[in-house]
């Protein structure tokens, strides 16, 4: 018994035995703690230069753009060169965006147009990266550990997203945005020359680009449970972000106590994630797709306690376990797909996944913005939650859903 006590952590960090696993890990962890700065020196970057929330609108835009129109190609790049070259490349073309934005925010010439443009490559690079990644755990660990690996990769992020922001809002205050994003550029620099010593090689491939690309949507589209779980998120991810990240500050401006009560539902959503992780690093459950899809419904939580006016202690519980099972869906997600997709396709299907999944979420904005001004804040919240537990529901009637199950040993 004490021995097989014994085996349950060292199973539950074995990835890291793994030098190549803990040089990806290291990368991710530096280049999180520049990420976590950025959005708040990209807003102050805008707002010194005289820009209000219509400039940060499409500076943000001009981010979020390129990342779904060259997603594909970044996918089907991923399939046919190495991946540790393509996060390299990545990641050095994120480190020269920001650079350079830091450069102009620092010398007193940025505008809204520079900003932007800095933020299209920004943007650019993601799109390579994303598909890239996907694909680059897989080559690094074994299937049986491929759950632990992605968990730990995501508890680095999460830590720093708790601490990260209130640095950054001490760091803007006390020397402004310049040497906030002079750093996020250094950690893609330094992200970019730890991934390309992966040397990982690349996916063989004797056909077109075009040819790729066509098979890889024929793949998509012949798994059930892959491309109804991308219909699925998209409703769920812009209900979500429409009613939380939209409406949430709107909301606590007017019943709560506006921006110090949004900063703590902020911190517990932080908190839920980084819980979730170790959750993920204890738990191994088999049904991956049905848990993935489940634990996407308390997200519902803090939208229905914001319609219905709770006080704010039921908002962070809500919001706390809104994160917690939002990681374990991603962990979960993330684990299924790198398992049951062949190699030579992650690529691919992770860029048709991550494109589905972000195309509904301008239009999210967009018509929450517009029922908002019609219906009221709390009858669209209402209607984002039942949204989120309709996907869900809807979702988990998919009988392919529960073949698609963990890999043991």
């Amino acid at each position: 018994m004490q021995k097989a006590t014994a085996e349950l952590p060292a199973r539950r960090v074995a990835p890291l035995r793994n030098t190549r696993f803990r040089r990806f890990v290291t990368a991710s962890l530096i280049s999180a703690t520049g990420s976590a700065m950025a959005p708040l020196a990209l807003a102050y970057s805008v707002i010194e230069q005289g820009g209000g929330a219509g400039d940060l609108g499409v500076v943000l835009a001009t981010n979020t753009v390129p990342t779904v129109v060259f997603l594909l190609v970044g996918g089907v790049l991923a399939d046919r060169v190495s991946r540790s070259r393509l996060l390299f490349l990545g990641n050095l073309l994120a480190a020269a965006a920001q650079g350079a934005l830091a450069v102009t925010v620092a010398i007193g010439q940025a505008t809204t147009t520079s900003i932007a443009v800095c933020g299209f490559v920004s943007g650019t690079a993601m799109a390579f990266t994303v598909p890239a990644t996907q694909g680059a755990v897989p080559q690094i660990v074994p299937a049986e550990q491929l759950q632990q690996a992605n968990a730990l990769l995501r508890l680095p992020s999460n830590a720093v997203k708790v601490l990260g922001p209130a640095i950054g809002g001490v760091v803007v205050a006390a020397s402004g945005p310049a040497w906030a994003l002079a750093w996020d550029a250094l950690t893609f620099a330094v992200a970019a020359v730890l991934l390309l010593g992966l040397r990982l090689d690349a996916p063989v491939t004797a056909t077109s680009a075009l040819s790729d690309l066509r098979e890889g949507w024929t793949g998509f589209w012949s798994r059930t449970w892959l491309w109804t779980y991308t219909v699925a998120g998209a409703v769920l991810v812009a209900a979500w972000l429409a009613g939380f990240q939209l409406l949430g500050p709107v909301v606590a401006a007017e019943q709560y106590a506006g921006a110090r009560d949004w900063g703590l539902v902020a911190a517990a959503f932080s908190a839920g994630l980084l819980v979730g992780t170790v959750v993920c690093l204890r738990w191994r459950p088999y049904r991956l797709m049905a848990v993935a899809v489940v634990a996407g419904a308390p997200l519902a939580g803090p939208l229905l306690v914001m319609a219905w006016g709770l006080p704010l202690v039921w908002l962070l519980l809500a919001t706390l376990l809104a994160g917690v099972a939002l990681d374990v869906a991603i962990v979960a997600w993330t684990t299924a797909f790198q398992q049951h997709v062949p190699q030579g396709e992650l690529g691919r299907m992770s860029a048709f996944n991550s494109v589905g999944e972000r195309l509904a979420i301008p239009l999210g904005y967009l018509l929450t913005a517009l029922a908002a001004g019609s219906w009221g804040n709390r009858t669209v919240l209402l209607a984002c939650a039942g949204l989120v537990v309709a996907a869900t529901v809807l979702n988990l009637c998919v009988r392919d859903l529960y073949r698609v199950n963990a890999t043991r040993n």
